[in-house]
Protein backbone atom coordinates (compact mmCIF):
# COMPACT_ATOMS: atom_id res chain seq x y z
CA UNK A 1 0.00 0.00 0.00
CA UNK A 2 1.33 3.52 -0.95
CA UNK A 3 2.02 6.13 1.44
CA UNK A 4 -0.34 8.73 1.07
CA UNK A 5 1.41 12.40 -0.47
CA UNK A 6 2.70 14.81 2.20
CA UNK A 7 0.92 18.01 2.40
CA UNK A 8 2.57 21.11 1.36
CA UNK A 9 4.53 22.38 4.30
CA UNK A 10 4.05 19.40 6.68
CA UNK A 11 7.60 19.34 7.88
CA UNK A 12 7.22 22.96 8.64
CA UNK A 13 3.89 22.29 10.55
CA UNK A 14 5.25 19.26 11.84
CA UNK A 15 7.78 21.79 13.83
CA UNK A 16 4.99 24.30 14.89
CA UNK A 17 3.10 21.53 16.96
CA UNK A 18 6.90 20.14 18.03
CA UNK A 19 7.70 23.60 19.50
CA UNK A 20 4.12 24.11 20.76
CA UNK A 21 4.50 20.74 22.84
CA UNK A 22 7.74 21.69 24.07
CA UNK A 23 7.18 25.10 24.88
CA UNK A 24 3.55 23.71 26.91
CA UNK A 25 5.69 21.40 29.56
CA UNK A 26 8.67 23.11 29.27
CA UNK A 27 10.24 23.95 32.94
CA UNK A 28 13.69 24.41 32.18
CA UNK A 29 15.58 26.79 30.05
CA UNK A 30 15.43 24.73 26.73
CA UNK A 31 13.89 20.98 25.85
CA UNK A 32 16.05 18.35 25.04
CA UNK A 33 15.45 18.72 21.54
CA UNK A 34 16.73 21.07 18.37
CA UNK A 35 15.06 21.59 15.36
CA UNK A 36 17.48 20.62 12.48
CA UNK A 37 20.90 22.69 12.66
CA UNK A 38 22.58 23.41 9.33
CA UNK A 39 25.28 20.95 8.87
CA UNK A 40 23.30 18.41 7.82
CA UNK A 41 22.35 16.55 11.20
CA UNK A 42 18.43 16.04 12.20
CA UNK A 43 17.31 14.60 15.53
CA UNK A 44 19.33 12.40 17.16
CA UNK A 45 17.63 8.90 16.46
CA UNK A 46 16.17 7.43 19.85
CA UNK A 47 17.56 3.98 21.33
CA UNK A 48 15.19 1.08 21.16
CA UNK A 49 13.96 2.31 25.03
CA UNK A 50 12.90 5.67 23.97
CA UNK A 51 11.52 4.62 20.94
CA UNK A 52 9.41 1.91 22.72
CA UNK A 53 8.23 4.99 25.28
CA UNK A 54 7.22 6.91 22.35
CA UNK A 55 5.01 4.51 21.04
CA UNK A 56 1.71 4.50 22.88
CA UNK A 57 1.73 8.21 22.59
CA UNK A 58 2.07 8.09 19.26
CA UNK A 59 -0.51 5.36 18.20
CA UNK A 60 -3.10 6.98 20.09
CA UNK A 61 -2.19 10.56 18.45
CA UNK A 62 -2.24 8.54 14.84
CA UNK A 63 -5.81 7.50 15.51
CA UNK A 64 -6.83 11.43 15.41
CA UNK A 65 -4.21 13.01 13.02
CA UNK A 66 -1.02 11.29 11.30
CA UNK A 67 0.53 14.81 12.24
CA UNK A 68 -0.08 14.80 15.36
CA UNK A 69 1.28 11.43 15.58
CA UNK A 70 4.89 12.56 14.75
CA UNK A 71 4.35 15.54 17.56
CA UNK A 72 3.54 12.96 20.10
CA UNK A 73 6.33 10.56 18.98
CA UNK A 74 9.27 12.95 19.42
CA UNK A 75 7.81 14.58 22.23
CA UNK A 76 7.76 11.16 24.07
CA UNK A 77 11.04 9.79 22.15
CA UNK A 78 12.90 13.02 23.26
CA UNK A 79 11.54 12.83 27.05
CA UNK A 80 12.68 9.12 27.09
CA UNK A 81 16.12 10.20 25.40
CA UNK A 82 16.69 12.79 28.28
CA UNK A 83 15.97 10.46 31.28
CA UNK A 84 17.85 8.12 29.80
CA UNK A 85 20.79 10.54 29.80
CA UNK A 86 20.30 11.95 33.20
CA UNK A 87 20.35 7.84 34.32
CA UNK A 88 23.67 7.56 32.38
CA UNK A 89 24.81 10.59 34.09
CA UNK A 90 23.98 9.22 37.53
CA UNK A 91 25.80 5.87 37.07
CA UNK A 92 29.29 5.82 39.16
CA UNK A 93 30.95 4.77 35.63
CA UNK A 94 28.65 6.02 33.08
CA UNK A 95 29.55 8.07 30.48
CA UNK A 96 29.21 11.53 30.06
CA UNK A 97 28.00 12.90 27.23
CA UNK A 98 29.28 15.91 25.19
CA UNK A 99 25.75 17.56 24.58
CA UNK A 100 24.02 18.42 27.35
CA UNK A 101 20.12 18.39 27.16
CA UNK A 102 17.52 19.75 29.71
CA UNK A 103 19.30 21.42 32.87
CA UNK A 104 18.12 21.39 36.43
CA UNK A 105 18.63 24.54 38.86
CA UNK A 106 20.09 21.90 41.17
CA UNK A 107 22.39 20.41 38.81
CA UNK A 108 25.84 21.35 39.66
CA UNK A 109 27.47 24.06 38.59
CA UNK A 110 29.70 22.61 35.97
CA UNK A 111 26.57 21.82 34.44
CA UNK A 112 24.44 25.14 35.12
CA UNK A 113 27.18 27.48 34.21
CA UNK A 114 29.20 27.72 30.63
CA UNK A 115 31.96 29.64 31.97
CA UNK A 116 32.61 26.70 34.62
CA UNK A 117 32.05 24.67 31.77
CA UNK A 118 34.76 26.21 29.66
CA UNK A 119 37.37 26.74 32.06
CA UNK A 120 37.32 22.60 32.81
CA UNK A 121 37.79 21.89 29.20
CA UNK A 122 41.11 23.84 29.42
CA UNK A 123 44.11 21.49 27.75
CA UNK A 124 46.76 23.18 25.55
CA UNK A 125 50.00 23.92 27.46
CA UNK A 126 49.91 27.54 29.28
CA UNK A 127 52.29 29.79 27.79
CA UNK A 128 54.00 32.86 30.31
CA UNK A 129 56.11 35.13 28.75
CA UNK A 130 56.25 39.00 28.66
CA UNK A 131 53.82 39.01 25.39
CA UNK A 132 51.39 37.17 27.45
CA UNK A 133 51.74 40.09 30.23
CA UNK A 134 51.21 42.74 28.06
CA UNK A 135 48.06 41.27 26.98
CA UNK A 136 46.49 40.64 30.15
CA UNK A 137 47.21 44.18 31.03
CA UNK A 138 45.80 45.91 28.07
CA UNK A 139 42.65 43.60 28.41
CA UNK A 140 42.42 44.47 32.07
CA UNK A 141 42.44 48.13 31.59
CA UNK A 142 39.40 48.07 28.69
CA UNK A 143 36.68 46.61 30.74
CA UNK A 144 33.72 48.14 29.00
CA UNK A 145 35.34 46.52 25.69
CA UNK A 146 35.67 42.79 27.42
CA UNK A 147 31.82 43.10 28.87
CA UNK A 148 30.66 44.07 25.37
CA UNK A 149 33.13 41.26 23.84
CA UNK A 150 32.27 38.22 25.73
CA UNK A 151 28.18 39.40 25.92
CA UNK A 152 28.01 39.82 22.37
CA UNK A 153 30.43 35.91 22.41
CA UNK A 154 27.30 34.84 25.04
CA UNK A 155 25.37 34.04 22.17
CA UNK A 156 27.35 31.68 20.06
CA UNK A 157 29.83 30.23 22.94
CA UNK A 158 27.54 27.01 23.53
CA UNK A 159 27.26 26.05 20.54
CA UNK A 160 30.93 26.02 19.87
CA UNK A 161 31.77 24.73 23.09
CA UNK A 162 29.50 21.64 21.93
CA UNK A 163 31.60 21.04 18.75
CA UNK A 164 34.54 22.17 20.43
CA UNK A 165 33.52 19.14 23.18
CA UNK A 166 32.59 16.69 20.46
CA UNK A 167 35.49 16.42 18.46
CA UNK A 168 37.95 15.83 21.37
CA UNK A 169 39.62 19.51 20.69
CA UNK A 170 40.59 21.64 23.43
CA UNK A 171 37.91 24.00 24.62
CA UNK A 172 40.40 27.27 25.00
CA UNK A 173 39.80 26.93 20.75
CA UNK A 174 36.30 27.99 21.51
CA UNK A 175 38.04 31.31 22.47
CA UNK A 176 39.33 32.36 19.24
CA UNK A 177 36.79 34.15 18.06
CA UNK A 178 37.59 36.90 20.81
CA UNK A 179 41.23 37.14 19.23
CA UNK A 180 39.83 37.01 15.87
CA UNK A 181 36.78 39.48 15.76
CA UNK A 182 35.87 40.02 19.17
CA UNK A 183 32.79 37.63 18.42
CA UNK A 184 31.55 39.49 15.67
CA UNK A 185 30.07 37.32 13.08
CA UNK A 186 29.70 40.01 10.28
CA UNK A 187 33.44 41.56 11.18
CA UNK A 188 35.14 42.63 8.11
CA UNK A 189 38.95 43.37 7.90
CA UNK A 190 41.37 45.13 5.33
CA UNK A 191 42.44 42.12 3.87
CA UNK A 192 38.71 40.98 3.10
CA UNK A 193 39.26 38.35 6.06
CA UNK A 194 35.26 37.79 7.44
CA UNK A 195 33.34 36.36 9.81
CA UNK A 196 33.53 35.66 13.36
CA UNK A 197 36.54 33.07 12.42
CA UNK A 198 37.55 35.16 10.06
CA UNK A 199 38.08 33.19 6.52
CA UNK A 200 40.07 34.96 3.46
CA UNK A 201 37.86 34.37 0.31
CA UNK A 202 40.25 31.30 -0.97
CA UNK A 203 40.40 29.56 2.33
CA UNK A 204 36.45 29.77 3.13
CA UNK A 205 36.17 28.03 -0.40
CA UNK A 206 38.85 25.44 0.37
CA UNK A 207 36.63 24.44 3.32
CA UNK A 208 33.47 24.90 1.17
CA UNK A 209 31.99 28.55 2.43
CA UNK A 210 29.60 29.57 0.04
CA UNK A 211 29.81 33.01 -1.31
CA UNK A 212 27.65 34.56 -3.37
CA UNK A 213 25.53 37.49 -4.76
CA UNK A 214 22.79 35.91 -1.64
CA UNK A 215 25.06 34.55 1.10
CA UNK A 216 28.62 34.57 2.54
CA UNK A 217 28.78 31.28 4.42
CA UNK A 218 32.12 32.82 6.44
CA UNK A 219 29.81 34.65 8.10
CA UNK A 220 27.16 31.84 8.78
CA UNK A 221 27.51 31.04 12.39
CA UNK A 222 27.42 27.52 12.32
CA UNK A 223 28.93 26.97 8.58
CA UNK A 224 31.89 29.13 9.50
CA UNK A 225 32.51 27.09 13.22
CA UNK A 226 32.20 23.71 11.38
CA UNK A 227 34.72 24.87 8.69
CA UNK A 228 36.99 26.51 11.21
CA UNK A 229 37.68 23.69 13.99
CA UNK A 230 37.82 21.09 10.67
CA UNK A 231 41.08 23.53 9.22
CA UNK A 232 42.28 23.43 13.08
CA UNK A 233 42.33 19.92 13.03
CA UNK A 234 43.73 19.82 9.82
CA UNK A 235 46.28 22.17 10.77
CA UNK A 236 47.25 19.58 14.16
CA UNK A 237 47.27 16.56 12.26
CA UNK A 238 50.05 18.81 9.77
CA UNK A 239 52.32 19.91 12.92
CA UNK A 240 51.50 17.91 15.70
CA UNK A 241 51.45 21.01 18.03
CA UNK A 242 48.52 23.35 19.01
CA UNK A 243 50.81 26.60 19.05
CA UNK A 244 51.81 25.39 16.12
CA UNK A 245 48.80 24.87 14.39
CA UNK A 246 47.37 28.42 16.07
CA UNK A 247 50.13 30.08 14.12
CA UNK A 248 49.24 28.33 10.95
CA UNK A 249 45.51 29.93 11.26
CA UNK A 250 46.64 33.08 11.57
CA UNK A 251 49.68 32.84 9.03
CA UNK A 252 49.37 30.84 6.82
CA UNK A 253 50.48 26.76 6.70
CA UNK A 254 53.37 27.04 4.02
CA UNK A 255 54.62 29.72 6.19
CA UNK A 256 54.91 28.04 9.18
CA UNK A 257 56.58 25.12 7.37
CA UNK A 258 59.33 27.04 6.29
CA UNK A 259 60.13 29.01 9.18
CA UNK A 260 60.49 25.42 10.82
CA UNK A 261 62.82 24.66 8.06
CA UNK A 262 65.06 27.82 8.44
CA UNK A 263 65.35 27.18 12.22
CA UNK A 264 65.79 23.22 11.51
CA UNK A 265 68.78 24.18 9.02
CA UNK A 266 70.53 26.34 11.68
CA UNK A 267 70.19 23.64 14.15
CA UNK A 268 67.50 25.68 16.24
CA UNK A 269 64.15 24.61 18.66
CA UNK A 270 61.44 24.77 16.05
CA UNK A 271 58.56 25.63 18.58
CA UNK A 272 56.33 28.45 18.46
CA UNK A 273 58.05 30.79 20.81
CA UNK A 274 61.73 30.36 19.02
CA UNK A 275 60.34 30.55 15.22
CA UNK A 276 60.87 33.99 13.19
CA UNK A 277 57.57 35.22 12.77
CA UNK A 278 55.34 38.52 11.69
CA UNK A 279 54.75 40.35 14.92
CA UNK A 280 50.85 39.62 14.73
CA UNK A 281 51.47 35.70 14.96
CA UNK A 282 54.16 36.33 17.23
CA UNK A 283 51.21 37.79 19.64
CA UNK A 284 48.43 35.26 18.43
CA UNK A 285 48.84 33.02 21.01
CA UNK A 286 50.26 35.45 24.06
CA UNK A 287 46.69 37.08 22.93
CA UNK A 288 44.52 34.10 23.63
CA UNK A 289 46.48 32.77 26.67
CA UNK A 290 45.78 35.83 28.14
CA UNK A 291 42.46 35.41 27.43
CA UNK A 292 42.37 32.12 28.63
CA UNK A 293 43.91 33.56 31.93
CA UNK A 294 40.66 35.95 31.99
CA UNK A 295 38.53 33.33 31.72
CA UNK A 296 40.20 31.40 34.68
CA UNK A 297 40.70 34.19 36.85
CA UNK A 298 38.31 37.79 36.15
CA UNK A 299 38.37 39.07 39.46
CA UNK A 300 42.30 38.82 38.95
CA UNK A 301 42.24 41.34 36.52
CA UNK A 302 39.41 43.18 38.51
CA UNK A 303 37.14 42.34 35.81
CA UNK A 304 33.78 40.42 35.31
CA UNK A 305 32.18 38.27 32.94
CA UNK A 306 28.74 38.28 32.18
CA UNK A 307 27.04 35.19 33.29
CA UNK A 308 26.09 32.77 30.59
CA UNK A 309 23.94 29.72 31.61
CA UNK A 310 25.02 26.10 30.24
CA UNK A 311 22.56 25.76 27.17
CA UNK A 312 21.59 26.84 23.73
CA UNK A 313 20.86 30.21 22.92
CA UNK A 314 19.65 29.58 19.81
CA UNK A 315 17.45 27.02 17.95
CA UNK A 316 17.67 26.09 13.59
CA UNK A 317 14.12 26.67 12.32
CA UNK A 318 13.80 25.29 8.67
CA UNK A 319 12.57 27.68 5.64
CA UNK A 320 10.53 26.40 3.04
CA UNK A 321 9.80 29.34 1.09
CA UNK A 322 11.68 32.73 -0.25
CA UNK A 323 11.03 35.25 2.63
CA UNK A 324 12.05 38.72 3.10
CA UNK A 325 14.53 38.99 6.10
CA UNK A 326 12.84 42.19 7.29
CA UNK A 327 9.56 39.61 7.50
CA UNK A 328 11.38 37.04 9.13
CA UNK A 329 12.95 39.01 11.85
CA UNK A 330 8.96 40.83 12.87
CA UNK A 331 7.54 37.09 12.45
CA UNK A 332 10.23 36.68 15.41
CA UNK A 333 9.35 39.22 17.20
CA UNK A 334 12.65 40.66 16.77
CA UNK A 335 14.37 43.77 15.48
CA UNK A 336 16.49 43.16 12.31
CA UNK A 337 19.70 44.15 14.09
CA UNK A 338 19.19 41.26 16.54
CA UNK A 339 18.00 38.71 13.95
CA UNK A 340 21.27 39.58 11.81
CA UNK A 341 22.86 38.78 15.07
CA UNK A 342 22.38 35.21 14.42
CA UNK A 343 21.88 35.06 10.61
CA UNK A 344 24.52 37.70 9.39
CA UNK A 345 25.48 35.21 5.94
CA UNK A 346 22.38 37.39 4.36
CA UNK A 347 23.89 39.77 1.36
CA UNK A 348 20.32 40.94 0.58
CA UNK A 349 17.21 41.56 1.63
CA UNK A 350 15.63 38.11 0.80
CA UNK A 351 16.31 34.60 2.39
CA UNK A 352 16.50 32.09 -0.28
CA UNK A 353 14.75 28.33 0.48
CA UNK A 354 16.99 26.52 -2.03
CA UNK A 355 20.32 28.13 -0.77
CA UNK A 356 19.33 29.16 3.38
CA UNK A 357 17.28 26.39 3.90
CA UNK A 358 17.22 27.06 8.02
CA UNK A 359 17.83 30.36 10.58
CA UNK A 360 18.96 30.54 13.91
CA UNK A 361 16.47 32.26 16.04
CA UNK A 362 16.50 32.22 19.77
CA UNK A 363 14.07 29.49 21.86
CA UNK A 364 11.44 31.91 22.48
CA UNK A 365 11.23 33.49 19.29
CA UNK A 366 11.83 30.02 17.61
CA UNK A 367 8.15 29.29 19.04
CA UNK A 368 6.46 32.47 17.82
CA UNK A 369 8.38 32.35 14.53
CA UNK A 370 6.80 29.26 13.81
CA UNK A 371 3.42 30.55 14.93
CA UNK A 372 3.03 33.45 13.20
CA UNK A 373 4.39 31.91 10.00
CA UNK A 374 1.56 29.33 9.74
CA UNK A 375 -0.92 32.43 10.07
CA UNK A 376 0.61 34.95 7.45
CA UNK A 377 -1.41 35.68 4.59
CA UNK A 378 0.04 37.38 1.65
CA UNK A 379 3.48 37.03 -0.37
CA UNK A 380 6.73 36.04 1.93
CA UNK A 381 8.72 37.85 -0.73
CA UNK A 382 8.88 40.82 -1.81
CA UNK A 383 12.20 40.43 -4.19
CA UNK A 384 13.75 37.52 -6.52
CA UNK A 385 16.01 36.43 -8.11
CA UNK A 386 16.42 37.72 -12.42
CA UNK A 387 19.35 36.88 -14.61
CA UNK A 388 20.18 39.25 -17.37
CA UNK A 389 19.63 37.55 -20.69
CA UNK A 390 22.37 39.88 -22.35
CA UNK A 391 25.15 42.37 -21.69
CA UNK A 392 23.00 45.75 -20.19
CA UNK A 393 23.27 49.30 -19.50
CA UNK A 394 21.46 49.04 -15.91
CA UNK A 395 18.39 51.58 -17.68
CA UNK A 396 17.68 49.32 -20.01
CA UNK A 397 17.83 46.30 -17.15
CA UNK A 398 15.94 48.69 -15.00
CA UNK A 399 13.28 48.62 -17.66
CA UNK A 400 12.89 45.07 -17.90
CA UNK A 401 12.09 44.34 -14.98
CA UNK A 402 10.17 47.58 -13.70
CA UNK A 403 12.19 49.72 -11.56
CA UNK A 404 13.63 52.84 -11.99
CA UNK A 405 17.46 53.16 -12.49
CA UNK A 406 18.32 54.23 -9.52
CA UNK A 407 16.74 51.63 -7.58
CA UNK A 408 18.03 48.77 -9.57
CA UNK A 409 21.88 50.83 -9.20
CA UNK A 410 21.05 51.26 -5.35
CA UNK A 411 19.43 47.34 -4.04
CA UNK A 412 22.44 45.45 -6.50
CA UNK A 413 24.95 48.01 -5.43
CA UNK A 414 25.78 49.09 -9.58
CA UNK A 415 28.71 51.96 -9.72
CA UNK A 416 28.01 54.65 -12.49
CA UNK A 417 29.23 54.10 -15.92
CA UNK A 418 29.30 50.59 -15.55
CA UNK A 419 27.37 47.69 -17.66
CA UNK A 420 25.84 44.68 -16.72
CA UNK A 421 27.12 41.46 -18.30
CA UNK A 422 25.08 39.18 -19.79
CA UNK A 423 24.13 35.85 -17.16
CA UNK A 424 24.69 38.23 -14.00
CA UNK A 425 22.03 38.15 -11.59
CA UNK A 426 20.47 40.77 -10.47
CA UNK A 427 17.75 41.38 -7.37
CA UNK A 428 14.36 42.67 -8.63
CA UNK A 429 11.10 42.83 -7.63
CA UNK A 430 8.95 39.70 -7.22
CA UNK A 431 5.21 39.18 -8.94
CA UNK A 432 2.98 39.53 -5.56
CA UNK A 433 0.83 36.34 -7.81
CA UNK A 434 3.83 34.82 -8.36
CA UNK A 435 4.34 31.08 -6.09
CA UNK A 436 7.75 30.23 -7.75
CA UNK A 437 10.76 30.44 -5.84
CA UNK A 438 14.54 31.08 -6.76
CA UNK A 439 16.03 27.89 -8.13
CA UNK A 440 18.93 26.19 -6.69
CA UNK A 441 21.02 26.77 -8.81
CA UNK A 442 20.81 30.16 -9.23
CA UNK A 443 20.51 30.52 -5.26
CA UNK A 444 24.23 28.95 -4.89
CA UNK A 445 26.09 30.10 -7.86
CA UNK A 446 24.36 33.69 -8.37
CA UNK A 447 26.96 36.28 -9.47
CA UNK A 448 27.07 39.97 -10.97
CA UNK A 449 30.07 40.66 -12.69
CA UNK A 450 30.06 44.72 -14.64
CA UNK A 451 32.01 46.01 -17.78
CA UNK A 452 33.21 49.49 -17.55
CA UNK A 453 31.12 51.72 -20.26
CA UNK A 454 33.47 52.94 -22.21
CA UNK A 455 32.63 56.60 -23.49
CA UNK A 456 32.77 57.62 -27.25
CA UNK A 457 35.94 57.62 -29.28
CA UNK A 458 36.28 59.74 -32.25
CA UNK A 459 38.96 58.58 -35.17
CA UNK A 460 42.19 60.10 -36.06
CA UNK A 461 44.10 59.77 -38.74
CA UNK A 462 47.38 61.24 -38.85
CA UNK A 463 50.38 60.75 -41.45
CA UNK A 464 53.99 59.35 -39.82
CA UNK A 465 56.60 62.18 -40.13
CA UNK A 466 59.54 62.06 -43.08
CA UNK A 467 61.80 59.63 -40.83
CA UNK A 468 58.50 57.23 -40.17
CA UNK A 469 57.40 56.54 -36.88
CA UNK A 470 57.23 53.24 -34.57
CA UNK A 471 54.16 51.68 -33.32
CA UNK A 472 55.25 52.39 -29.52
CA UNK A 473 56.51 56.09 -30.14
CA UNK A 474 52.62 56.84 -31.13
CA UNK A 475 51.21 54.84 -28.66
CA UNK A 476 52.98 57.29 -26.44
CA UNK A 477 52.17 59.97 -28.06
CA UNK A 478 48.81 59.59 -28.12
CA UNK A 479 48.84 58.02 -24.26
CA UNK A 480 47.40 54.05 -25.31
CA UNK A 481 49.03 50.98 -25.80
CA UNK A 482 50.83 49.47 -28.42
CA UNK A 483 48.73 46.74 -28.93
CA UNK A 484 45.75 49.00 -29.95
CA UNK A 485 47.72 51.04 -32.15
CA UNK A 486 49.01 47.78 -34.07
CA UNK A 487 45.09 46.24 -33.97
CA UNK A 488 43.79 49.56 -35.25
CA UNK A 489 46.51 49.65 -38.30
CA UNK A 490 47.01 45.88 -38.63
CA UNK A 491 50.55 45.67 -37.94
CA UNK A 492 52.62 44.53 -35.32
CA UNK A 493 54.14 45.94 -31.83
CA UNK A 494 57.13 46.45 -33.09
CA UNK A 495 56.72 47.76 -36.48
CA UNK A 496 57.35 51.38 -38.03
CA UNK A 497 54.97 52.99 -40.42
CA UNK A 498 56.99 54.67 -42.97
CA UNK A 499 57.37 58.54 -43.88
CA UNK A 500 53.85 60.01 -45.29
CA UNK A 501 52.00 56.76 -44.42
CA UNK A 502 48.44 57.30 -42.73
CA UNK A 503 48.36 56.05 -39.50
CA UNK A 504 44.91 55.55 -37.22
CA UNK A 505 44.39 55.98 -33.91
CA UNK A 506 41.29 55.81 -31.80
CA UNK A 507 40.59 58.80 -29.04
CA UNK A 508 38.52 58.99 -25.91
CA UNK A 509 35.92 61.89 -26.41
CA UNK A 510 37.27 64.99 -23.66
CA UNK A 511 35.02 64.59 -20.40
CA UNK A 512 32.38 67.59 -20.57
CA UNK A 513 33.33 68.21 -16.46
CA UNK A 514 35.12 70.95 -16.41
CA UNK A 515 38.66 70.59 -14.57
CA UNK A 516 38.91 66.98 -15.75
CA UNK A 517 41.12 65.87 -19.02
CA UNK A 518 40.91 63.27 -21.31
CA UNK A 519 43.40 60.15 -20.35
CA UNK A 520 44.01 59.96 -24.28
CA UNK A 521 44.50 63.82 -24.60
CA UNK A 522 48.30 64.04 -25.69
CA UNK A 523 50.43 65.68 -23.74
CA UNK A 524 51.80 69.05 -23.83
CA UNK A 525 55.10 68.56 -24.91
CA UNK A 526 53.62 66.21 -27.86
CA UNK A 527 50.99 68.60 -29.13
CA UNK A 528 53.52 70.72 -31.30
CA UNK A 529 54.87 67.43 -32.79
CA UNK A 530 51.35 66.28 -33.59
CA UNK A 531 50.22 69.53 -34.99
CA UNK A 532 53.20 69.93 -37.74
CA UNK A 533 51.28 66.68 -39.42
CA UNK A 534 48.23 66.99 -41.26
CA UNK A 535 44.85 65.47 -39.45
CA UNK A 536 42.10 64.56 -40.87
CA UNK A 537 38.52 63.80 -38.54
CA UNK A 538 35.85 61.31 -39.56
CA UNK A 539 32.81 59.85 -37.99
CA UNK A 540 32.94 58.42 -34.45
CA UNK A 541 33.52 54.72 -34.85
CA UNK A 542 32.11 51.56 -32.62
CA UNK A 543 32.89 51.75 -28.82
CA UNK A 544 35.84 49.48 -28.34
CA UNK A 545 35.25 46.10 -26.45
CA UNK A 546 34.63 46.40 -22.78
CA UNK A 547 37.41 44.62 -20.67
CA UNK A 548 35.81 42.46 -17.92
CA UNK A 549 35.69 43.87 -14.16
CA UNK A 550 34.76 42.43 -11.15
Amino acid sequence: MSSPPQRPGARLAAWVGLVALLGGCATAPLPPVQVPQAEGGEITVPSAAATQAAAPAASAASAADPIAAVFAAETAAAAASAAATVAAEAAPDGPVPSTLGRLDAAEDAVRTDLWVRVRSGFALPDLDNDLVRKWEQWYATRPDYVERMTERGGRYLFHIVEEVERRGMPVELALLPFIESAFNPQAMSHARAAGMWQFMPMTGKDFELKQNLFRDDRRDVLASTRAALDYLQQLHQMFGDWHLALAAYNWGQGNVLRAIKRNERAGLPTDYERLRMPDETRNYVPKLQAVKNIVLRPDAFALALPALENHPFFLSVPIERDIDVALAARLAGLSLEEFQQLNPQMNKPVILAAGTPQVLLPYDNANIFLRQLQRHEGPLASWTAWVAPATLKPADAARRVGMTESELREVNRIPARMLVKAGSTLLVPRDPDSTRDVAEHIADNATMVLAPESRPTRRVVLKAGKKGDSVVAVARRYRVSAAQVAQWNGVGTGARFKAGQSIVVHLATPAKKAGVRSAAKPSRSTKAAASKRPVKVTAPAGRPRATQAR
